[in-house]
């Protein structure tokens, strides 16, 4: 039986505490995501939707939860029932009473009642947080539902309960990460540097972008993470110009740079690392001038984060920084203020400075205060990554030869703390002369 740690469940309570808190008269409804599709008769592996982990830890796919603080029972998971059988095939399968049990809910239902049971749980809430187009069985009940509680108000003119984006109310609580969270947050930064470092002395010109990727999901997972972050992108040559290249399927070439953008994730936080450097472990001047120059705008970003900074301002010093380095290397002309204006920057530069980071690679958060677009300011608590970059295709007529097809990204998590910043990320190498030292050291 996969039996979850006590002070995990703990962690799943108070969560639930703080949420309960601003949920008063509401009903949080999650969903797991729709099971991968099939390969025949083998399936790609399930990830529990981040929710629904958060607030409760249960990870079995075709489940619901449904959180109703102040109404008896609060805590309600639907799950599939034991089937001897199908665990012959699938594995082991809690059901609903050791679900209930284990994962100290209020109760707990075959997922087949859910639609029977979901009117009766929903009645004298004032709104509902569901997030649609997760899992289409389930918005085709939740559609259903609604329809028959707006009918059976007969002519009291009431409409159907307003429907909240769960995604957005959740996303508010895991922006800030608690104690316990970066403990599991920090182990998934160190397990995908040890893996970096390890790749970084594995490489070398001849092997394959597929082999270098295969050797670093080998290195993550012998330190204990269930899985990838998400899809990693090993690019060489050319290919790194793509921000999500997916093939990894080109031959290391002498005299290339590699791009390794890869984590692992533990207990559900990722990390997200890249790291860009030579095949052969030596810069070419071209190669040198392009990454000092996307390193120096790293730091310089990295070193302006303090708690009450409003975070879009970094995106906006990354822009200026970088097109300040556009203009060293001759790739743009004209003054940096009317280049970044006009986004003449952005045809080296498409991407922005850095990204929420936590149980999704991409993490949920609001960046703006309200939907009027007003900043939000960075707090301490919050993950994020600072990922300047610069890519320069290689059929780039108006840049110098030597510089076409050169892409660099150089990518670190950033914890904010009262005092500042702390780069969960710093052991991972990124200086010329350290990855000189490194790479192909094995």
């Amino acid at each position: 039986m996969n039996r979850r740690p006590l002070e995990n469940l703990r962690l799943f309570k108070e969560r639930r505490e703080r949420v309960a808190e601003k949920l008063q008269g509401s009903v949080l409804v999650l969903t797991s995501p729709e099971e991968s599709l099939r390969n025949g008769s083998v399936g790609h592996p399930f990830r529990q939707d981040s929710n629904l982990y958060y607030l409760t830890g249960f990870e079995e796919p075709e489940s619901v939860f449904v959180f109703r603080p102040g109404t008896k029972p609060e805590t309600i998971l639907f799950v599939r029932r034991r089937n001897p059988e199908r665990e012959t095939w699938d594995g082991f399968r809690f059901g609903p009473e050791l679900a209930q049990r284990e994962f100290q809910v209020d109760a707990a239902f075959p997922i087949e009642e859910f639609s029977q049971r979901i009117a009766e749980l929903l009645k004298g809430a004032d709104r509902i947080y569901y997030r649609p187009y997760r899992n289409r069985k389930m918005d085709q009940l939740m559609e259903t539902v609604l329809l028959e509680q707006k009918s059976s108000l007969g002519r009291t003119g009431l409409g159907l309960l307003p429907l909240y984006d769960s995604d957005e109310f959740l996303g508010d609580f895991r922006v800030i990460k608690s104690d316990l969270d970066l403990l599991n947050h920090r182990r998934a930064c160190d397990l995908s540097v040890e893996a970096h470092v390890q790749t970084m002395k594995y490489v070398r010109p001849g092997m394959s972008e597929r082999e270098i990727h295969g050797y670093f999901i080998y290195q993550i997972m012998k330190r204990g993470a269930a899985r990838e972050g998400y899809n990693s992108i090993i690019a060489s040559g050319p290919n790194a110009c793509t921000l999500h290249y997916i093939f990894n399927d080109r031959e290391l070439r002498n005299g290339d740079l590699l791009l390794v953008d890869a984590a692992g994730e533990f207990n559900y936080f990722t990390s997200d690392i890249t790291r860009t450097y030579p095949v052969n472990g030596q810069f070419t001047d071209a190669q040198a001038e392009v990454y000092e120059g996307v390193l120096r705008v790293q730091k310089a970003v990295i070193e302006s984060v303090k708690p009450g900074l409003p975070f879009a301002k970094l995106h906006e010093l990354g822009a200026a920084l970088l097109t300040d380095v556009m203009l060293e290397l001759g790739l743009l002309t004209g003054r940096r203020d009317d280049l970044v204006a006009a986004n003449k920057h952005r045809k080296y530069y498409p991407h922005g400075v850095g990204h929420f980071l936590g149980m999704d690679v991409h993490d949920q958060g609001l960046y703006v205060r309200n939907r009027k677009g007003e900043p939000r300011e960075i707090q301490p608590g919050m993950v994020f990554t600072v990922e300047p970059g610069l890519y320069i295709p290689a059929d780039d007529a108006e840049a110098a030869e030597h510089y076409r097809g050169i892409g660099v990204r150089i990518e670190d998590n950033i914890l904010v703390t009262n005092a500042g910043y702390e780069v969960l990320t710093r052991e991972c190498p990124k200086e010329i002369q350290d990855l000189g030292k490194i790479v192909g050291a094995q």
